[in-house]
């Protein structure tokens, strides 16, 4: 399946894009009108570079995938979309993050709602993923995994979880706030940012290897000193991309 064939979808600015089935081509801009996607979501796609994040991941019809903490549910619905009716997506919400803002819990059941979609809520140290994954995703929260309401082991936890579930080959994506280089974890969470390099480490720990990066979401005028909630920076921060992968 995974063959060596770039998507057409700006496959260009895509720094080590997924391969993707040779036999075709996935349609992503097909899948991002797709009408699980609502008005919102499609406004927001070009700031965010869905069609592009979808061909980083490589997602194919019949896929299945996880949706790693899933906010609103902007992802998910975009998975919902594009794996289609014959793949399944699993939306994953933490019960603290449910018990935080009501609005996360409410994000949940409307993923749920999807036919091919089933939303979870577990702990955040103890997500609950079905077995044989291609792909678990996750943008803008695997520094949430080190906030200090958690425990030190939480990080390590997801990874370990993410791992055994993903099938051998299968692609571990994750998108976040850049800190400054060097930084520690604190930054998790006092500005809600976390260094590549210590992200890296985590995971390759876990067992995977990283399979690609890309800097699409790159800003090169964020000083990746202030709160990513701050109003000088937010909606705007420089964001990293990377691709791991499960050795097969």
């Amino acid at each position: 399946m995974r063959r060596l064939l770039l998507s057409a979808v700006s496959a260009a600015l895509i720094a080590g894009a997924a391969p993707v089935c040779a036999q075709s081509a996935p349609d992503y801009a097909a899948a991002l009108a797709s009408p699980v996607r609502t008005d919102e979501d499609r406004g927001r796609d070009a700031a965010r570079h869905t069609a592009e994040t979808l061909a980083f991941a490589g997602v194919q019809p019949g896929w299945k995938v996880a949706d790693m903490i899933i906010g609103g549910g902007y992802f998910t619905r975009a998975f919902a979309a594009a794996v289609g009716p014959d793949g399944h997506v699993t939306a994953w919400q933490p019960d603290e993050f449910i018990g935080f803002q009501a609005s996360y819990g409410e994000a949940l059941t409307a993923a749920d709602a999807l036919p091919n979609v089933d939303g979870v809520h577990t702990a955040i140290g103890a997500p609950a993923f079905p077995s044989g994954l291609d792909l678990v995703f996750t943008a803008q929260n695997y520094h949430d995994l080190h906030l200090r309401p958690f425990a030190a082991d939480t990080a390590a936890k997801v990874n370990a979880a993410v791992f055994a579930a993903l099938t051998p080959g299968g692609y571990y994506v994750i998108i976040d706030h850049d800190a400054v280089a060097g930084s520690d974890l604190s930054v998790a969470h006092t500005l809600h940012r976390i260094d590549r390099a210590t992200l890296i480490a985590e995971v390759e720990a876990a067992g995977f290897v990283l399979d690609g990066q890309s800097d699409i979401l790159a800003n090169p005028a964020d000083p990746r000193t202030a709160n990513v909630f701050d109003a000088s920076i937010r909606g705007h921060t420089s964001q990293f991309m990377l691709r791991f992968r499960k050795p097969a």
